[in-house]
């Protein structure tokens, strides 16, 4: 069933709102704190990663445009039909790859948002959330974007009301109380405790 539905998804990649309508029938997603997302302006949507499908979860979510920074196996292979069109910059893991970063921060700049899962992978471990890498809030840093915390919890099953996505309230870091490193920290406690509740 399941590949039934990528496919279907596949079909109809080039139509934005047309997915969005369709993944949000399929999977009945639970949306909760939308009124967090900032209406205009630059701002960074972080939180935890479960499945390929959650940039999907994402975008459907809001009417503002998500530009995605993702592992760039998201834009090769048969995986290019769906993502290619879903503002993905895509990411060299393999390198400490500046120019994902450098694209990120031309369209914060532009005030648009920016969708990144700081654990740079999806979680397969037993860890309630794996350790966050500091590009999120090197960004926010550089650019005086807002940061909206979200959590995925649950699992996608289709056609049935399982997965939620949950936003938390905005804010900005502080560089003067804390430094780069305790902002990640702060950030990821923000999300872990979350997912713990």
């Amino acid at each position: 069933v399941f590949g039934m539905v990528y496919k279907v998804m596949l079909s109809l990649s080039n139509s934005y709102y047309i997915i969005k309508i369709l993944f949000n029938f399929i999977f009945k997603p639970t949306y909760i704190g939308l009124e967090n997302i900032p209406k205009e302006g630059k701002c960074i949507l972080v939180g935890n990663h479960t499945s390929n499908l959650d940039c999907l979860l994402l975008i459907s979510s809001t009417k503002r445009t998500i530009h995605f920074l993702a592992k760039d196996s998201l834009i090769k292979g048969f995986k290019k039909i769906v993502f290619q069109n879903m503002g993905i910059i895509p990411v060299n893991r393999k390198i400490h790859d500046k120019n994902a970063l450098n694209s990120a921060i031309d369209i914060l700049n532009e005030n648009k948002v920016i969708g990144i899962f700081p654990e740079g992978t999806i979680n397969k471990t037993d860890d309630i959330i794996m350790p966050f890498k500091i590009g999120a809030v090197k960004m926010a840093s550089t650019t005086n974007s807002t940061l909206v915390p979200f959590t995925i919890k649950n699992k996608y099953k289709v056609l049935k009301k399982s997965v939620i996505l949950e936003f938390y309230k905005p804010y900005k870091i502080n560089t003067k109380n804390r430094d780069l490193t305790d902002e990640n920290k702060h950030l990821m406690n923000i999300i872990s405790n979350e997912l713990r509740k």
